[in-house]
């Protein structure tokens, strides 16, 4: 169970890194509360919350579970797992997004 926690602290940790950051500066950017949802763009605002939101529950799954140490261990590589492949298919899917919102212009 720990392990799928660690997964998905990775997951989580990085999902909220480009929320935040657009959000703190200043940048609309695509949200899960957008219409349509992942597609459109929220406000900066709503993005701080969200991307916080995403940090509060990767450290939540942390903590909750034992914590993580860094070391050539299951735990670490988990959570490598899981922020590699979410990084990875936020990639994907924002240049895919931003890409046809560019053809538009």
């Amino acid at each position: 169970m720990f392990y799928l926690a660690h997964f998905f602290a990775g997951v989580f940790l990085v999902n909220g890194v480009p929320h935040f950051v657009h959000g703190i500066s200043g940048q609309a950017f695509q949200s899960p509360f957008a219409r349509p949802p992942g597609v459109g763009e929220s406000s900066p605002i709503i993005n701080v919350l969200w991307g916080s939101f995403n940090f509060i529950v990767g450290y939540a799954l942390f903590k909750s579970f034992g914590g993580v140490t860094l070391a050539l261990n299951l735990d670490t590589l988990l959570v490598v797992m899981g922020a590699l492949s979410t990084a990875l298919s936020l990639s994907w899917h924002f240049h895919r997004v931003r890409h046809k919102a560019d053809l538009k212009k």
